[in-house]
């Protein structure tokens, strides 16, 4: 008989899910081929709602459901749109060049990123998912407080130590502990500046008594077995699902995994207008990794938008969002469910020291 260990068996009691294993949301990278493949195969799957209108979440978690029944999360952002909205004037100062080399202008403002509302929480009440997920902090304490009272369980990442004593203090239900290796939007929250901690420190120092979740660099069996034995209860993947066909990226993205060239990557402000890990492009090679005229999240990729869309017509990432982990490189495309599998039976065996 196979066994996890008693922290994974916890998890997977809780959530009825056959692995330890969540795929990661990912925003604009994520979506329903992608949650049913990997429920498929006993990981819970996610739902990403930033991009998201209520009625669209709503008809994406019918289809999971007319596909599977299994464990799902919802995943929503907890940033506070600035009000008024940035001055975006030194910001398309600067990409003047880039618009005048492609011969396009600055259009219409690209859907925002939104943050977790009582349109959303209504939502939450009435389809009840396994659990839900937020980034950038939690939500309002009255929005909060009515997740709660629907009994779904609460989780949040944190990038430091301090930002998981913050969520463990607030009673959040399992901590996503998010290293300095994950792809994406950091999910820092506290302080002035983000501080990425790897992985490895973020799970010597968690605070104890909350269930963890490992975020970053996971792309292998080692990768995970190794979390697990560090104390985790389970882990998140995201990088290493982009490379299966049910992610949604370009194809100039997906060209990039699984080769050297996925390793020249760092955090960056220019995409969004807060710092996430990605490949860099060309726009982070012309203007460097930060930029201050960058306008605050998520207002950065408005003026983007055009110019993403004419490089990604000529198979160019050239602005796009590659965001991705340090295990990019090692990535290998194959199907979801057959990764979810793979991926798990490794760690096992590995856990088990049948396989080193």
């Amino acid at each position: 008989m196979t066994r996890w260990p008693p922290a994974c068996a916890a998890f997977l009691a809780r959530t009825g899910a056959a692995v330890p294993i969540v795929q990661a949301p990912m925003a604009g990278a994520g979506g329903v081929a992608l949650a049913v493949a990997a429920m498929r195969a006993g990981a819970v799957g996610s739902l990403p709602a930033a991009l998201l209108s209520p009625d669209q979440l709503r008809a994406q978690v019918a289809d999971v459901r007319g596909a599977m029944d299994g464990p799902l999360n919802l995943n929503f952002f907890c940033h506070r749109l600035p009000d008024p909205p940035p001055d975006e004037t030194a910001w398309r100062a600067l990409l003047a060049p880039f618009f005048a080399a492609e011969g396009v202008a600055p259009g219409d403002p690209a859907p925002l990123r939104r943050p977790f509302d009582a349109a959303m929480c209504a939502l939450v009440e009435d389809l009840r998912p396994t659990m839900v997920s937020f980034h950038f902090g939690l939500p309002d304490e009255a929005l909060l407080a009515r997740v709660r009272a629907a009994r779904v369980p609460v989780l949040a990442s944190a990038t430091t130590v301090a930002e998981a004593r913050w969520l463990a203090e607030k009673g959040c239900d399992t901590i996503i502990l998010q290293g300095a290796e994950a792809g994406g939007h950091a999910g820092w929250f506290l302080g002035e500046q983000h501080d990425p901690t790897p992985l490895a420190d973020l799970l010597r120092d968690r605070p104890a008594g909350v269930p963890a979740i490992a975020a970053g660099g996971i792309v292998d069996g080692a990768d995970m077995a190794a979390a697990l034995r560090a104390g985790a209860s389970a882990v998140q993947i995201g990088t290493a699902y982009l490379a299966t066909p049910q992610s949604l990226i370009a194809p100039p993205f997906r060209a990039l995994l699984g080769t050297p060239a996925a390793a020249d990557a760092a955090f960056t402000n220019l995409l969004s207008g807060r710092e996430a890990r990605g490949i860099r492009n060309r726009l982070m090679r012309t203007l460097g990794d930060r930029r201050d005229e960058a306008p605050a999240f998520p207002y950065a990729s408005n003026a983007l938008a055009p110019l993403r869309a004419k490089a990604e017509r000529e198979g160019r990432a050239d602005y796009s969002s590659l965001w991705a982990g340090t295990g990019a490189p090692r990535t290998v495309a194959q199907d979801a469910e057959t990764f979810t599998r793979a991926i798990a039976h490794e760690a096992l065996a590995r856990l088990e020291n049948r396989d080193g």
